[in-house]
């Protein structure tokens, strides 16, 4: 028994020298959670707006839908490259996101400078970016950011 106790402490002040924790101490230790992120709910404008979204990109070849969270998630082969709000908004009531890996630098310059694109990204230029929609006249430029996901999806 002596032995044992003098192993076990033998090998706790090894782990502590070399700045290992023990199993028994890393169960207590509790890491900071991130909150869970807060989605806005949409508009009834905004439902209407994504629908007509959705229904010019079932009209697309090759896409395939998945339904998750409150969005509607677009796929090209497989791949995704769009959500669209169903019930709940992303960084505000009245947006959607698309998504590019990466962002073709011309089109990146073109996001910057269109107020409604959020380009803030962990990565610059590759990501998810969100596009806000203000009235009915964006949703020809959504169309246009949709078409470069999209298309960029196939690469």
């Amino acid at each position: 028994m002596e032995f044992l106790a003098s192993s076990q402490s033998l090998f706790e002040s090894t782990c502590a020298l070399k700045g290992r924790r023990l199993k028994s101490e890393k169960s207590k230790v509790k890491r900071p959670r991130r909150p869970a992120p807060k989605f806005p709910a949409i508009s009834e404008e905004m439902r209407q707006w994504s629908a007509m979204l959705c229904s010019e990109l079932d009209t697309w070849p090759r896409i395939s839908t998945k339904s998750m969270f409150g969005f509607l998630f677009f796929y090209r082969a497989g791949t995704v490259f769009s959500a669209l709000p169903q019930t709940r908004g992303f960084n505000s009531a009245s947006s959607f996101i698309v998504k590019f890996n990466p962002m073709p630098r011309a089109l990146l310059k073109r996001a910057e400078s269109d107020p409604r694109m959020d380009t803030n990204t962990r990565l610059p230029g590759k990501g998810w970016f969100s596009f806000q929609l203000n009235s009915e006249t964006d949703l020809c430029d959504a169309l246009f950011w949709l078409n470069r996901a999209y298309e960029q999806a196939s690469k």
